[in-house]
């Protein structure tokens, strides 16, 4: 569009109390060619600095459509952030009503995509700060969560008891297919590799205690961490993100329930009453599958593995394992349910809120693991 059509549809004058009068002629159609563009609105108030009032004079204005809405919008937020009144009588009454329906919905702050940083040193700089965020919000959840168990113990939390049967029996029973093939699996690998290192120096029944050690201590807990982390963490953040969606949450906050007590409490017990039995029954799959495989590649016998098997494990070394797999439930489900709180409105945010939770679920399980085995070293357990 050239200059002098763009002066022709949109001209603007001020009078000497600061009023600036915009003047729309023509008509202002989206397939026209002939229409000045959102920049030209913008330009007026550059081109006028001492607008103290906007108004508008419609009456040589023909047809109209958003085209004339776009610009207008735009005029009249550039001029309220600059203080500027802004006189909306002298245009059309349609275009009214859609402008004050238009200011009546606030933009959302993540409404427009940001271009990500510039740079390695930008691109860790934001990543720290996105961590610190998102640590100083899990931690707030984390307070809450135990607010509401406080609650549970003093009997004032608002929970449907049969929920937490039905998150019981999924975080459960019905694990225990997948839990079953992979710790047996495991048991067979560490037992194989054991059996195959320890035959060169004669020792091969000690693979006996390769497989009873790390499995009770360390890899029952760990694997069944990480299958209920993409199992039942997962399925947390979906359902609760889910339940977000569609207002769920907030149907509950005004019914006055408790969300946190509600949602979170009873999947939370649950899971962190079945992963030290997951992990128990883990560790004795995988001890089963060892001894198949030392039975077939070892000369010995089912008593001579198992007299093995129990003078490698002691009391320390089972507590040790069921403090771990305590630990790895509570952080399974706060990352899920954190995640599903956390939950944008769209299906898109379901989505990415329950990858966020199976990864900061692995994540935490690596990171307490490291932790709790230090610990352990340090004080003998």
């Amino acid at each position: 569009m050239d200059d002098a059509s763009a002066t022709d549809a949109l001209q603007a004058e001020m009078d000497e109390t600061q009023r600036l009068c915009i003047r729309l002629r023509g008509d202002w159609l989206l397939q026209g060619a002939e229409t000045p563009s959102r920049g030209a609105f913008l330009n007026l108030l550059d081109e006028f600095p001492g607008t103290q009032i906007l108004a508008f004079d419609s009456e040589q204005l023909g047809r109209w459509d958003a085209s004339l809405l776009i610009g207008l919008d735009a005029l009249t937020r550039a001029a309220q952030a600059r203080d500027v009144e802004v006189d909306a009588r002298g245009l059309p009454d349609g275009a009214q009503r859609l402008l004050q329906l238009a200011r009546a919905v606030a933009v959302r702050e993540d409404a427009h995509r940001t271009a990500p940083p510039s740079g390695l040193l930008a691109s860790l700089g934001d990543a720290t700060l996105r961590l610190r965020t998102t640590a100083t919000e899990l931690l707030r959840f984390t307070g809450e969560l135990v607010f509401s168990m406080l609650r549970l113990v003093r009997g004032k939390a608002v929970f449907d008891p049969r929920d937490l049967l039905l998150y019981i029996e999924q975080t459960g029973a019905r694990a225990l297919p997948i839990v079953s093939l992979i710790a047996f699996l495991v048991g067979v690998i560490l037992a194989f590799v054991g059996v195959r290192q320890l035959e060169q120096f004669g020792a091969g029944i000690y693979v006996a205690d390769l497989v009873a050690i790390a499995m009770v201590r360390e890899m029952a807990a760990i694997m069944t961490g990480i299958i209920m982390a993409g199992r039942s963490g997962a399925a947390f953040a979906a359902q609760i993100g889910t339940m977000k969606v569609n207002e769920e949450i907030d149907a509950l906050t005004t019914l006055g329930i408790p969300a946190m007590d509600y949602l979170v409490l009873p999947r939370t017990i649950a899971l962190v009453l079945m992963m030290p039995l997951l992990s128990v029954y883990a560790g004795l799959l995988g001890i089963i599958g060892g001894g198949l495989v030392a039975l077939a590649m070892l000369d010995v016998n089912v008593m001579q593995y198992m007299e093995q098997t129990r003078n490698a494990i002691d009391l320390h070394a089972v507590l040790g394992g069921l403090l771990k797999a305590v630990v790895f439930g509570g952080v399974i489900a706060l990352s899920g349910c954190y995640q599903g709180m956390a939950c944008g409105g769209s299906a898109m945010a379901v989505g990415k809120a329950t990858t966020a939770a199976v990864v900061m679920a692995i994540l935490l399980i690596v990171v307490t693991a490291s932790a709790l085995t230090v610990i352990y070293t340090v004080y003998g357990v």
